[in-house]
């Protein structure tokens, strides 16, 4: 399946701001929603995450045609990424120690900001590098 480019990355601003969010206010409880935002986007994939349909529903119907699209593979695999991460740091934010939950949120903002603000998503890099790997063994 084949997305729109900009789905994704619009996305990752959103989630950029919940991470920073969470970041300032030590916000277990709203990194959780986030992580529940992953959830739905590594399972069902980040075109239908709750950041997916918003750009789906409410962004895209006023831009024009996709500028370019691209496999769904990749973005559901960072989300599953994005999800790991957060899951760590609602465990140090709500039970401790505080400084995993800090550590944890700090570097999936890192992933979301660089996909937000330079197109550039790990989450998608390791997948093709593990699709890779494992094609050229099998």
């Amino acid at each position: 399946m084949e997305i729109d480019v900009r789905g994704p990355r619009f996305g990752a601003a959103l989630t950029t701001v919940v991470l920073m969010i969470t970041l300032v206010t030590g916000n277990g409880w709203l990194l959780a929603a986030q992580a529940v935002f992953f959830a739905v986007g590594a399972a069902a994939g980040a075109q239908n995450s709750p950041w997916g349909w918003l750009f789906r529903t409410v962004v895209r119907p006023r831009l024009g045609p996709p500028p370019a699209t691209e496999d769904a593979a990749p973005p559901q695999f960072a989300q599953a990424v994005g999800l790991v991460f957060t899951l760590v740091g609602v465990v140090g934010y709500l039970v401790g120690p505080q400084w995993l939950g800090t550590v944890a949120t700090a570097f999936a903002l890192a992933a979301a900001f660089l996909n937000a603000a330079f197109a550039f998503c790990l989450g998608c890099q390791m997948y093709l590098l593990i699709k890779r790997a494992t094609t050229a063994h099998a």
